[in-house]
């Protein structure tokens, strides 16, 4: 039943590092239901052809210019949801379809639980509601195993196993057959430096969908590192 409600879906997400406006149709030709976007404009306050692009979208941030979006290419549905997370962010909890539940993630730099750690403070809050119903969580999680601190309950080791306990897989490490901190494909660049390479981007969902055929591609520096630091992660379901 899982497989078929996300049976050929196709996914992308990406930290555009800003002025999306500009660099949305470079994603284009990927042909993709969804695009999860991180750091780029509200387009409801921005204007001119990126505005109309986005015609099928939900948005979320403090900042105009640099948020969190969603956006799906018709005729597929978005519906928000009501999942308020005190003192998490950035997350943008949606409906797909009607048929199974999108969580985009922008993990951000708060001074108590930063990054990882405003992941592990989400989940506990809505752990019953993502495990609730077939879900994918994706974005851009600022975090790594090789960051694991000595005694810190939301190191990224322990909140992938938090995760797992509720059936949620990271595709790129299972597709790939490489373990959480060693990976060969970064999906970030500090500074646009190749040899700052971390890989900090992923897709978790259910274990099966991934065994039964679902692959998952990040894109290669010669082609995205002129438009982000980030690169693009594609999934195929």
């Amino acid at each position: 039943m899982t497989a078929t409600i996300f049976s050929g879906m196709k996914i992308i997400t990406w930290n555009c590092n800003g002025a999306f406006r500009k660099k949305y149709h470079l994603l284009d030709d990927f042909g993709a239901d969804i695009l999860v976007i991180q750091e780029c404009e509200d387009p409801a306050q921005s204007g001119g052809s990126y505005r109309e692009w986005a015609r099928n979208y939900l948005w979320a941030g403090g900042n105009k210019h640099k948020g969190l979006g969603v956006f799906a290419r018709s005729p597929v549905t978005l519906a928000a949801l009501n999942w308020q997370s005190e003192n998490a962010q950035l997350f943008l909890p949606c409906r797909v379809d009607d048929a199974f539940n999108l969580l985009a993630v922008w993990t951000k730099n708060a001074a108590d639980y930063a990054y990882i750690g405003q992941l592990w403070r989400y989940l506990q809050q809505q752990k019953d509601a993502l495990s609730a119903s077939p879900a994918i969580i994706c974005g851009d999680l600022n975090s790594n195993t090789c960051w694991d601190q000595r005694g810190r309950v939301w190191n990224h080791s322990n909140v992938v196993r938090e995760l797992e306990e509720i059936g949620f897989y990271s595709a790129y490490h299972l597709f790939h057959n490489e373990a959480q901190g060693r990976e060969s494909k970064p999906t970030l660049y500090m500074q646009r430096n190749l040899e700052k390479s971390y890989h900090i981007d992923y897709i978790f969902m259910p274990k099966s969908l991934i065994e039964n055929g679902s692959s998952v591609a990040v894109g290669e520096s010669s082609m995205w590192l002129q438009h982000s630091d980030h690169m693009r992660v594609i999934l195929n379901v």
